[in-house]
């Protein structure tokens, strides 16, 4: 039995720290701390994007889900049903699981994708995430090469989770 204690109580405090994300919006965090997200617990995990360039965002194919859009290295981008229209919900802990699709400058339309679905939404730190028919789009720390769409119909954080098809419908799956 002890050997499990520690592992149990790793795997508690695991879910507490989760569950304490969900639904979380307040940002406590002052200007001087910073980091990717806006504060130092948000700046632990970087946000995806290409450092220093405009995110592209492009189409792929992924098994069970046709075509989908991906992010510049493949990796499959969602939408959250929790974000309210352009605004993101998906702060703190959230984000460390679900990196936010961040961009500088406009965000540009590759090889499947539409660009005028493509526009960018700025987040509490002033960062500009990129939003595709609407939606802000995010990957997911779970896929772990490209073509993984583990998150596609997926709850966590207080809501649902969707590849999105290059129409900027969600993916069935």
């Amino acid at each position: 039995m002890r050997r499990t204690f520690p592992a149990f109580a790793a795997l508690a405090l695991i879910a507490m720290l989760a569950i304490a994300g969900c639904g979380s919006s307040s940002d406590s965090s002052s200007s001087s701390s910073g980091g990717a997200y806006g504060s130092a617990e948000e700046s632990k995990t970087k946000p995806t994007s290409t450092e220093g360039s405009a995110a592209v965002v492009t189409a792929a194919s992924a098994p069970k889900l046709g075509r989908i859009v991906v992010d510049s290295k493949g990796f499959t981008l969602y939408d959250f049903h929790k974000d309210k229209g352009t605004t993101s919900a998906c702060y703190g802990s959230c984000a460390q699981i679900w990196p936010p699709l961040v961009t500088e400058g406009d965000p540009q339309a590759g090889e499947g994708a539409m660009a005028s679905k493509l526009g960018t939404t700025k987040r509490k730190d002033g960062t500009l995430q990129v939003t595709y028919a609407g939606h802000p789009l995010y990957t997911y720390t779970a896929d772990t090469k490209p073509g993984d769409a583990k998150g596609n119909d997926f709850s966590s954080f207080g809501g649902e989770w969707y590849a999105l098809q290059p129409s900027g419908e969600e993916a069935d799956g």
